[in-house]
């Protein structure tokens, strides 16, 4: 694109832990990371906005007619759910040409979706002039997923990519909104955060997912409860005596990911980050065993970064395939890594990829 008004990004994310809780009224904890998704943007010469990729090649033109849910599928509908939410919600979102480039990866689990949905956000609000505050911005973008794409995520992903600061993971409250941001500079500590994408199928609009979902309200309503959120980890064997077998470890899960999710607040308040590592580690045997979204290929990972030294291991983001995430020292990454490559080539595995994931900053304006 020639003579872009201004070039706007925001980044993809990693859930440190707290998974399949937002959707829960429950607690994440995540941050975001250096990879971007990145929307160059200028006034559109009529009523449209003209969408060109990058990384597809493509061109698609989206007309006033198309912002009714459904109307765009593919990767254009989460650029076509933005103006779609902002003229919902009361607000008229410019006519602009978007460049779209990224360098989050695709199906890993590390939020490409929402990065997308919120650098185009980014670019619209402020070409528009709107009048959104940055704090009702995940609950919009979430609406667009949500509605207009059909993808049935919660709000953390979305609150992540707009609203981290970098060297701190975001301790979110998905019921009230209320969020802090806790200290994760983890070079501090000599430690480092290696990110594992197995290269497994990864989508969050599956059936999987929204399976995962329906059935933890259909637990909710069965126990009388607003959200599995309000469940305490006492509850469980009450709770669970009124639920099948599936369901009730469904929700065991819910919970006592909830209180994972606050123990490993309370070790970073309190400088221990490698105390954090069996939190992670326990994680991800409840994603295994009571949530039953892990696959070989994460599940190989995880073991093999625990056996490899690293302080606790998990998967991280909705299942069913993208990332591992190992806490280990700064001078073992690329140790560690290796062996994990190792081991995917013995098990046949699709070669893995792996970065080093740093705490970075949500949507901004770049130029």
């Amino acid at each position: 694109m020639t003579a872009a008004s201004g070039v706007w990004s925001a980044p993809g994310r990693v859930n440190l832990i707290g998974e399949h809780t937002d959707y829960n009224d429950g607690f994440v904890l995540p941050f975001a990371i250096p990879m971007r998704t990145t929307v160059a943007a200028r006034p559109a010469d009529g009523p449209q906005w003209t969408v060109r990729s990058r990384e597809t090649g493509e061109t698609i033109v989206i007309g006033e007619s198309d912002l009714a849910p459904g109307a765009v599928t593919g990767w254009a509908a989460y650029v076509a759910g933005i103006p779609w939410a902002l003229r919902d919600a009361g607000h008229r979102p410019p006519f602009l040409d978007l460049s779209i480039a990224s360098d989050v990866p695709l199906g890993a689990g590390l939020s490409s979706s929402a990065a997308l949905t919120c650098a185009v956000l980014a670019a619209l609000v402020d070409l528009g002039g709107l009048d959104l505050p940055r704090d009702e911005w995940p609950a919009l973008a979430q609406r667009a997923e949500n509605t207009y794409v059909g993808a049935p995520t919660g709000i953390m992903d979305q609150s992540a990519s707009t609203l981290c600061r970098p060297g701190h993971a975001m301790f979110l409250d998905c019921r009230s909104g209320d969020r802090e941001h806790v200290p994760f500079a983890l070079a501090e500590h000599d430690l480092a955060m290696l990110v594992v994408d197995s290269r497994a199928p990864h989508s969050h609009a599956d059936g999987e997912y929204a399976a995962r979902r329906a059935s933890c309200e259909s637990a909710a309503a069965t126990l009388g409860v607003a959200a599995l959120r309000d469940l305490a980890e006492a509850d469980l064997p009450a709770a669970c005596a009124k639920l099948d077998e599936v369901t009730a470890r469904r929700v065991r899960h819910v919970v006592t990911e909830n209180g994972r999710v606050l123990a490993t607040v309370e070790k970073l308040r309190g400088g221990s980050v490698t105390g954090i590592g069996p939190l992670l580690t326990a994680s991800h045997a409840s994603m295994r065993d009571d949530y039953e979204i892990t696959v070989p290929e994460v599940d190989t990972a995880v073991e093999t970064a625990l056996a490899a030294g690293a302080y606790g291991a998990r998967m991280t983001g909705g299942g069913f395939g993208g990332c591992v995430l190992a806490l280990v020292d700064a001078d073992a990454v690329e140790r560690v890594a290796d062996t994990v490559t190792a081991a995917f080539a013995e098990r046949a595995f699709n070669q893995p990829t792996w970065f080093k994931a740093v705490a970075a900053g949500g949507a901004a304006r770049d130029e």
